[in-house]
């Protein structure tokens, strides 16, 4: 997780922060399969987020629509979109940093907690959270994030009066 969190933080540098980044490790070895981070707003894609983006580009890379036999490793909890695709995936385990009730300080969420869609399927899934909680959640509070939380609110509200 703390990989994650620092491959997560490096968006700060950039042009787009993100508090919002996934892994996908193997589950015995630990062996890194692939990372990436949201890109909602760069793609300008409601489903690019962080865990779909790199479930996607890992069943690419292994030729494989499964990822039985991995852990999907993030900075925050899964929205149900992603923890739907966490379990479609076949992933092992979710392991998650800060939580849903975290992120929706800031930005929109629907809020219905991973292991709740994880317990309405038929798809077995462990779901571990809050690991590191306070680290990840800290991506949600650096100043270049406050900021762009702060665009992303200024567009909410003038679309709403559009």
């Amino acid at each position: 997780m703390a990989d994650l969190i620092r491959f997560t933080a490096r968006s700060f540098r950039m042009g787009r922060p993100v508090p919002f980044g996934a892994a996908i490790v193997h589950s015995k070895s630990g062996e890194l399969l692939y990372r990436a981070r949201n890109a909602v707003m760069r793609e300008n894609d409601p489903s690019a987020h962080a865990e779909l983006r790199t479930v996607r580009l890992a069943c690419k890379k292994i030729g494989s629509p499964s990822l039985a036999g991995y852990t999907l490793y993030t900075t925050c909890e899964p929205c149900p979109m992603c923890m739907a695709n966490a379990l479609w995936a076949r992933v092992d385990r979710v392991v998650f940093g800060a939580t849903i009730a975290d992120a929706n300080r800031h930005c929109n969420q629907i809020q219905i907690p991973a292991n709740e869609v994880s317990k309405r399927s038929d798809m077995p899934c462990v779901v571990d959270g809050e690991v590191m909680r306070d680290e990840c959640y800290a991506l949600f509070t650096h100043p270049a994030m406050l900021e762009v939380f702060k665009s992303w609110s200024m567009r909410r509200t003038t679309r709403a009066r559009a």
